[in-house]
């Protein structure tokens, strides 16, 4: 999924990116509202998980805001506030979860899941293309019986692939969905990525499905078809 977490203390911010990304996110990370504000008129979302907190703009507004430009993606808010008069304030507000300080990794782990179940996006916790099938919440790969674990990049550009069959993806495209806001690939990492996911399709019997474009891009094309 792609994620915009809004959190202004990095002390709280770094581990929970770290952990979403290791549990195959990619995620925007952001400290202040004036760039997340910005990048949501930018992208679309899977997730939003926003600090109640924020200076100058709250996480409760930027959520309003979000819903009146009638955007849907599930929001999960983290705060402090736990009386029952601030979670209603926050669910008017259009979240869709609330989630204490300090947040527990695992828990905000197991509510990123349950609410990426309620989006309309949702799949259920695997795709599948043809006879290859991707686990969602195992990052693993499935062919034919034959199963591969992925390291958390693979996972991201073999959802991105599955997500978009047949279609060739540039380097630029990839890029792109891959890499969050404020990061910057180096030159050849998305060629790197992709001889690494191959290495794994290959351990399944299933290394013909990614093909080269060459000068365009590449493809995840089913064999034979």
């Amino acid at each position: 999924m792609l994620i915009l977490l809004v959190e202004d203390d990095p002390a709280q911010l770094e581990p929970l990116q770290a952990a979403l990304l290791q549990a195959g996110h990619i995620v925007d990370a952001i400290e202040e509202s004036e760039t997340a504000q910005w990048l949501l008129t930018q992208k679309e979302y899977d997730l939003l998980i926003l600090d109640w907190m924020l200076p100058k703009m709250s996480g409760v507004a930027l959520c309003q805001e979000y819903r009146r430009s009638g955007k849907t993606a599930p929001v999960l808010m983290l705060t402090a506030k736990d009386t029952i008069a601030d979670k209603v304030t926050g669910l008017d507000a259009g979240a869709d979860d609330y989630l204490v300080k300090p947040v527990d990794v695992v828990e905000l782990l197991a509510r990123v899941r349950a609410l990426r179940r309620r989006s309309p996006l949702w799949q259920g916790d695997s795709l599948t293309v043809d006879a290859l099938r991707l686990h969602l919440n195992s990052l693993t790969l499935e062919c034919h019986h034959l199963t591969t674990q992925l390291s958390s990049r693979e996972f991201q550009l073999m959802e991105y692939l599955m997500r978009h069959p047949r279609q060739v993806l540039s380097h630029s495209q990839i890029e792109q969905a891959l890499w969050g806001w404020g990061t910057e690939p180096e030159s050849n990492a998305v060629t790197t990525l992709v001889r690494r996911l191959r290495q794994r399709l290959q351990a399944i019997n299933a290394k013909d499905w990614l093909e080269t474009i060459y000068g365009m891009g590449y493809r995840l094309q089913p064999p034979g078809k």
